[in-house]
């Protein structure tokens, strides 16, 4: 009987959880009952919903891995406590669960687009995208490459890509108007969950560019702008906590927002980032010099096929595949691959 018990109640496990959702969060949130699906139909976990399937799922692949060893602002840093892309993508994460639980909207599926926001990214970080995207001629953008592993270069034993649900596959397509928000654009109209990873994902950078400046000694303390300090904080920690703050107070009745005044500061922070961090010579450099090895290796492999691409059983055009096969590449691989090729010493294992 004992066991009779609980073999019903895990069938019963993941549609409670379900119900919870439909009974505690709010109605702009997205529900995992009344999930659009997925491409290919598959049965129910007992346990999990289908949004925490897609987070497991995302969080288990190669690509999330690699993350580790790419670039989010300096290039193959020598301390230890620099951001790469895999510590920027969890700083996301948490921030953005943080606001989705306060606005009571659904925390799978805003962690789950966190996860794979930037698992499209290539190395170098947006070094790289910018070459791919002026020599492929298709064009290249970040989150158009991440909703593409998902969907088809991550392997499954069931067959390509993740199969992951709509909503995830939308909200990693379209995690990038934080940008929009800041500066009163006009957004699409995309669910809450990717709205609030939007905005989570501009809170982190914001200060993890900061804070990494200042620990590299680009910019000093007194170099941030005043008007933005008063409005945020002058420490990390306390920018964040304001950012966050003010995305919770400043969203209503499914509207996700930023309260005016630290939407200002906020933009404050973007723009002299972009104005007089970005541009200083000891991170352009660094930009150039990657942007040139990007370039190089794409120059080269095109016309010498790799032989890891010899044995491709798809449809992709060979161009395609090696974008897909570049824009996988760790900046370490790059590195090697690049010294390798035309500087003669041997190349490591991606």
């Amino acid at each position: 009987m004992h066991r009779e018990g609980c073999r019903i109640h895990r069938m019963l496990l993941r549609e409670i959880i379900e119900q919870r959702e439909i009974d505690t969060l709010s109605p702009s949130a997205c529900f995992a009952r009344y999930s659009r699906g997925r491409a290919m139909p598959e049965e129910e976990d007992p346990y999990r919903t289908a949004f925490q399937r897609d987070r497991d799922r995302i969080l288990h692949t190669k690509a999330f891995r690699r993350l580790k060893r790419k670039t989010q602002v300096f290039l193959a840093p020598e301390g230890d406590h620099f951001r790469t892309r895999l510590t920027h993508t969890l700083e996301v994460s948490q921030i953005a669960r943080t606001i989705s639980r306060a606005l009571f909207l659904n925390e799978d599926l805003t962690e789950a687009i966190a996860l794979g926001h930037d698992l499209g990214h290539t190395p170098f970080g947006h070094a790289g995208e910018t070459v791919l995207n002026e020599v492929y001629s298709a064009g290249f953008k970040h989150y158009e490459q991440s909703l593409r592993i998902v969907e088809h270069l991550e392997k499954r034993k069931t067959g390509a890509g993740l199969n992951l649900t709509w909503e995830v596959r939308q909200g990693i397509l379209n995690h990038s108007h934080g940008k929009a928000i800041l500066y009163d654009q006009p957004v699409p109209d995309l669910s809450s969950e990717c709205l609030v990873v939007s905005l989570a994902d501009a809170i982190a950078y914001i200060n993890h560019d900061i804070d990494d400046a200042l620990t590299a000694g680009v910019i000093s303390f007194d170099a941030l702008p005043k008007e933005a300090v008063t409005a945020v904080g002058e420490g990390n920690s306390k920018r964040i906590n304001s950012m966050v703050l003010g995305v919770i107070e400043g969203s209503n009745g499914g509207e996700i927002n930023i309260l005016p005044e630290i939407k200002r500061g906020m933009r404050i922070l973007r723009d002299f980032l972009y104005q007089e961090v970005y541009p200083r010579e000891a991170i352009e450099s660094e930009i150039r010099q990657a942007r040139q090895m990007v370039r190089d290796l794409y120059c080269y492999l095109l016309e010498h096929p790799p032989a890891q691409m010899n044995h491709d059983d798809t449809d992709d055009s060979f161009e395609r595949r090696l974008v897909d096969y570049i824009a996988g590449m760790t900046d370490e691989y790059a590195m090697r691959l690049h010294h390798s090729i035309f500087k003669g010493s041997q190349t490591g294992q991606r």
